[in-house]
């Protein structure tokens, strides 16, 4: 079975506390992007063997494992021993979502693994957050208001087909820094996530008003401005990075003005591409 799986970003992330564990709550509204990873997968009588094709792009900064430390791996490796299967798989990903990006490239490989395998076998996993906080909103899709630790998804209407560009640069972003950089904000901006849930519902086209990332406080990355400025100077109606970091999306309403947006990041030497929200994370192949 072959499918291509989707990217996220959080169109709102805040973080609300720290539970004894070390785990952040946090409040957000996940939505998937057109930005897709493809995974292909086939069963076989025994043993899990991954195979990776990285863009150059993407293998120069981003170093993807390729091995049992993948999380596609590990979801494939917790369905078996959960089911009590003794078949094993054959997994092979082409990464079109760069890693260190806020977008939840590992996470989606991982709910595509146990799509698939769930199709395949008519079976499932009983807590998909094992593998990690966005896992769970990889098998729902679209858009949702996400609490706790990435394990309570409410669905919100569909806010699809928003035309965006989504961009990255050189820099990556580790996510146990930045969560720590949280930790140390003195006087944080939270943004306002309730109000972005209600006007997704009741008036869509104003939403953007209450995109915000509490990360960008706490990261400061001199590229993440950059391509912020760029996208404003662009008629972007928002710019906002995503996640923990570093990718940055702009929510555009002219076509034209988003081609010359990414154009311009291009020439910097940016990741940047045009694409729309999406209504789900899996599209078959």
């Amino acid at each position: 079975m072959r499918v291509k799986t989707a990217a996220k970003i959080n169109l709102a992330l805040d973080v609300t506390g720290k539970l004894p564990n070390g785990y952040h709550t946090l409040e957000s509204v996940f939505q998937t992007v057109g930005l897709y990873d493809e995974v292909d997968i086939e069963l076989t009588k025994s043993g899990i063997e991954l195979t990776c094709e990285v863009p150059e792009m993407f293998a120069g900064s981003d170093t993807i494992p390729c091995d049992e430390r993948n999380i596609a791996y590990k979801a494939a490796k917790l369905f078996f021993e959960e089911n009590g299967m003794d078949c094993g798989c054959r997994i092979h990903i082409k990464k079109g979502i760069p890693s260190q990006a806020g977008m939840g490239g590992g996470s989606t490989d991982a709910a595509a693994v146990l799509y698939c395998l769930g199709k395949m076998t008519g079976k499932n996993v009983s807590a998909p957050e094992k593998l990690g906080a966005d896992v769970p909103f990889f098998l729902t899709g679209g858009t949702a208001y996400v609490e706790g630790i990435g394990e309570k998804i409410t669905p919100v209407a569909d806010y699809s087909g928003r035309i965006l560009v989504i961009a990255k640069g050189r820099e990556g972003v580790s996510t146990a820094e930045a969560y720590g950089n949280i930790d140390r904000l003195a006087a944080p901006q939270h943004p306002e996530t309730h109000k972005l849930t209600e006007a997704i519902i009741s008036a869509p086209d104003t939403a953007y008003r209450y995109f915000g990332n509490l990360f960008e406080q706490a990261v400061q990355l001199a590229e993440v401005e950059d391509i912020k400025g760029d996208m404003l100077k662009y008629c972007a109606r928002r710019a906002v990075m995503t996640g923990s970091g570093s990718a940055v999306f702009g929510l555009f309403t002219d076509p034209e003005q988003s081609e010359r947006c990414v154009d311009r990041l291009r020439e910097k030497g940016y990741f940047a591409l045009i694409c729309e929200t999406v209504p789900e994370s899996f599209i078959i192949i």
